[in-house]
C-alpha cells in the first residue's frame, strides 16, 4: 500500500512592504485623509486637546512679551512642545489617554536633539531675514537713496512707490522660495526625532525629501487648510481653538501615513 503524499503547504502570504526610510509616496487624496484622521483624534478627547491648545497659546504669548529674549525662547520651545504633542498623539492613537502633560513630554531624553532642531530652524529663519533685508536694500537702489537725500518729498514718494511696488513682489517671491523648503524640512522633523530616534540634521533632510515626494497630497492638504482657516476665523476667530489642535494632529497623521506604523517607535 502506497503512503499518500502530504498535502502541499500553501505559500505564506507576502509580507506588507514597509515604507522606505525617507517615507512613502502616497496618493493625492491622502491629503484629505490626514485632516479626517486628525479630526477623529480631536473628537476622541476634545477636552484634553482644547486644554493643551490653551496652555500652549498662553505659554508662547507669555514668552513673546519678554523683551529681546522672548521671541528666541518661543523659537526654542516650539519644536520641544511639538515633539511632546507627537508623543501624545501616539499615546492616544494606541488607545491611551491624552493628557496636558504630554505637551511637556519633549522635556525628556529627546530634549537635546529637539533643542538642536530648534536652533537649526531658528538659524534658517534668521538667514531668510538677512536675505530679505538685503533684497529690500538692493531693490531700493541708489536712485531711491538719492531721492531721499534730496529732500524732495514728491520725488521721493514717486521713486519709492515705483521701486517698491515691483521690488516687494520680488522680495516676496524669493522669500517664499526659501521659506517653503525650510517648512518642508521642519514638518516631520519633531516626530522623526521623538518617535524614530533620528538625529536633528538627518530628520530635517528626511522630512524635506518626504514632503518633496508628496507634493500633490500636501497641495490638497494646504488648500483644505486655507479653507478651514477662513471658516474658523468667521466666529470671532473662536474656531481656531478647534483648528489649531486638529492641524497639530495632522502632523502625526501625515507622518504615520507616509512613514508607516514601524516608524512610531515603542
Amino acid at each position: 500500500m502506497e503512503t499518500p503524499l502530504p498535502a502541499p503547504v500553501p505559500p505564506a502570504p507576502p509580507a506588507a512592504a514597509s515604507p522606505p526610510p525617507d517615507g512613502d509616496s502616497v496618493p493625492t487624496g491622502h491629503g484629505i485623509d490626514w485632516w479626517t484622521s486628525a479630526w477623529r483624534l480631536f473628537t476622541a478627547a476634545p477636552g484634553a486637546w482644547l486644554a493643551i491648545t490653551i496652555v500652549y497659546i498662553a505659554l508662547l504669548f507669555a514668552l513673546s512679551v519678554i523683551p529681546l529674549l522672548g521671541q528666541f525662547a518661543v523659537s526654542l520651545l516650539h519644536p520641544v512642545l511639538s515633539g511632546g504633542i507627537m508623543l501624545g498623539c501616539r499615546e492616544q492613537d494606541r488607545g491611551g489617554t491624552l493628557k496636558v502633560a504630554h505637551l511637556f513630554a519633549g522635556f525628556g531624553p529627546k530634549l537635546g536633539p529637539l533643542v538642536i532642531l530648534a536652533l537649526l530652524y531658528f538659524a534658517g529663519w534668521l538667514l531668510i531675514g538677512v536675505v530679505a533685508v538685503g533684497l529690500v536694500l538692493t531693490v531700493i537702489g541708489g536712485g531711491a537713496l538719492a531721492a531721499i537725500a534730496s529732500g524732495d518729498a514728491i520725488q521721493t514718494g514717486y521713486v519709492l512707490l515705483t521701486t517698491m511696488s515691483m521690488g516687494a513682489l520680488v522680495v516676496l517671491l524669493v522669500c517664499a522660495l526659501l521659506i517653503v523648503p525650510l517648512l518642508m524640512a521642519f514638518w516631520f522633523a519633531p516626530p522623526l526625532i521623538v518617535l524614530r530616534n533620528d538625529e536633528p540634521v538627518a530628520a530635517m533632510l528626511t522630512s524635506f525629501r518626504a514632503c518633496l515626494r508628496n507634493m500633490m497630497p500636501f497641495l490638497v492638504y494646504g488648500i483644505l487648510g486655507i479653507a478651514f482657516v477662513v471658516i474658523a476665523s468667521i466666529p470671532l476667530f473662536l474656531g481656531l481653538l478647534v483648528l489649531i489642535p486638529v492641524a497639530a494632529a495632522t502632523v502625526y497623521t501625515s507622518y504615520k501615513d507616509i512613514f508607516g506604523t514601524a516608524a512610531l517607535g515603542a
